[in-house]
């Protein structure tokens, strides 16, 4: 019994493995958490590039005199006033 506790106590194969094995997963947690923040940004700016070009539609184009069903118009008109928060930065 004493012989195969000193065997055990000497044994130190599989500590070389474990340590390179902490050592290469923290790593790996590390990018995986550094690229998910990455990707976060990036998709928080192309939704902040899809709001300000919603913002940028005109609202206000009319037609007038439009007539029956062969699609007669005489004028046609838009005015756009810029709405609050429309400018390309203003969404954080």
């Amino acid at each position: 019994m004493k012989n195969i506790i000193n065997q055990l106590i000497n044994d130190e194969a599989g500590f070389i493995v474990s340590a390179e094995l902490v050592l290469i997963s923290s790593i790996a947690v590390l990018a995986m958490i550094v690229g998910l923040s990455e990707v976060a940004n990036n998709v928080n700016q192309e939704l902040e590039d899809v709001g300000s070009a919603f913002s940028c539609i005109d609202q206000s184009y009319m037609l007038s005199n439009a007539h029956g069903h062969k699609g007669c118009t005489e004028s046609s008109s838009f005015y756009d006033q810029s709405d609050f928060c429309s400018g390309q930065w203003d969404v954080q």
